[in-house]
């Protein structure tokens, strides 16, 4: 190559040296404009929730003295906070925030929020095909240790998986939240109470007591990692489907929300769901018996027992309530259209 073109070579990439320099400089003066007004913006809405806050206490006193038509006004005033707390909840989704206490403990104080709604929705659609994938590789590893491989350490390496599992899950629901996920109340706890059974399972000591339950629990993984596979493409479905009519957050992970046309879906789903919460209560009276039994000596036995009795009531109660309020919405709106 002769000199000539060498140096012409050179100096076109000593230009786009100098263009990506101011380049740099200008992403470097947005970065912190886009900084300032994060800022700004977290300053505003603390300040309107602390007024809002403040606002709703005295209207909350103002009831008990007014009248019929200033009660109207007030219930109006206290709807229309209602639903500002609502948008600054939306608007949070896009400012850096603290992370909660768990995040704080596994991660340290690391910004996990997304700022694009191309960004939330990849990591929800990851999130979603992670849980799946692992639904799968669960379902046949409790296959495999039923029906093949009854050894302890075979046991041991699924009984883990499972704690790791359980173990990612919170932690990327917990960056979910943060990113604007209203996922809440028991589906928030369930996943750390089969963390702490899984981790249970794991140190329960091979014995006769491990082996008069073994088979049973197995049994249970494969009919949870069915009844997960089937919860999976309900729900998906449903937000794809709230997703395009515009109704539905980008990071959703439950239907809280209830269109009629759920119903085919749901009421299939139902029984399944129902069948799995009833078979945990039996897991529960089954480690009851053992843990009265002569030979038990192991600690894990009525902690399994008192676990598996939690997770049945959180999950039987939680699924009636939602149930009862899907009916309640769908006769509402079955009235409004008659």
């Amino acid at each position: 190559m002769s000199l000539p073109r060498l140096q012409t070579e050179w100096e076109e990439t000593d230009q786009e040296y100098q263009q990506l320099q101011e380049t740099h400089k200008v992403y470097r003066q947005k970065l912190e404009e886009l900084t300032n007004l994060q800022a700004t913006c977290s300053s505003a809405i603390s300040k309107q929730r602390k007024c809002l806050k403040d606002l709703r206490h005295s209207l909350a006193k103002c009831v008990q003295t007014c009248d019929e038509k200033e009660l109207k006004r007030v219930t109006d005033i206290q709807m229309q906070i209602k639903e500002k707390e609502n948008v600054f909840f939306d608007m949070e989704a896009y400012l850096p925030k603290k992370n909660g206490l768990y995040l704080n403990l596994v991660l340290g104080n690391v910004n996990v929020t997304l700022l694009s709604n191309q960004a939330k929705f990849a990591y929800k659609d990851e999130y979603e095909k992670f849980k799946l994938c692992m639904t799968i590789i669960l379902m046949f590893g409790a296959i495999t240790c039923l029906f093949f491989l009854n050894y302890r350490v075979t046991d041991e390496i699924f009984n883990f998986l499972l704690v790791w599992y359980y173990c990612t899950l919170t932690i990327r629901e917990s960056i979910l939240m943060s990113n604007g996920s209203r996922i809440k109340g028991w589906w928030v706890s369930h996943h750390y109470v089969s963390t702490f059974l899984s981790g249970v399972m794991l140190t329960w000591p091979e014995g006769p007591m491990y082996q008069m339950f073994r088979s049973q629990f197995l049994a249970f993984s494969i009919y949870q990692s069915f009844v997960q596979f089937l919860q999976y493409y309900y729900q998906s479905g449903c937000l794809y489907r709230l997703r395009a009519l515009g109704e539905r957050n980008q990071l959703d992970l439950t239907v809280e929300g209830f269109q009629s046309w759920m119903w085919r879906g749901l009421t299939f789903l139902l029984p399944f769901l129902f069948f799995g919460h009833f078979w945990q209560l039996y897991n529960s009276v089954t480690l009851f018996r053992l843990a009265g039994h002569d030979d038990c000596k192991e600690w894990q036995v009525f902690m399994l027992a008192l676990t598996f009795l939690v997770l049945f009531l959180g999950n039987f109660l939680t699924t009636v309530k939602v149930v009862h309020q899907k009916f309640q919405k769908n006769q509402e709106k079955v009235q409004k259209n008659d």
